[in-house]
């Protein structure tokens, strides 16, 4: 019995199983694809971070816009 056959006749017994798989395999191919390509892109550039004070009360942050 040739490999697609047997691959066919799981699909038909375990359809959620085979999605499941199809899905994983997915996620694993896609960061060996995607990370190459934004590192050669150079979008990857650390953003600054924002001061403490800003994250941490926000709140005095609106009344000086207002």
């Amino acid at each position: 019995m040739a490999v697609m056959e047997k691959l066919k006749i799981f699909v038909v017994q375990e359809p959620v199983v085979a999605a499941s798989c199809l899905i994983a395999g997915f996620g694993l191919f896609l960061p060996s694809v995607v990370r190459p390509i934004l590192d050669s892109m150079d979008s990857s550039k650390q953003v600054p971070q924002p001061a403490l004070r800003d994250i941490s009360n926000p709140c005095i942050q609106f009344q000086d816009y207002i």
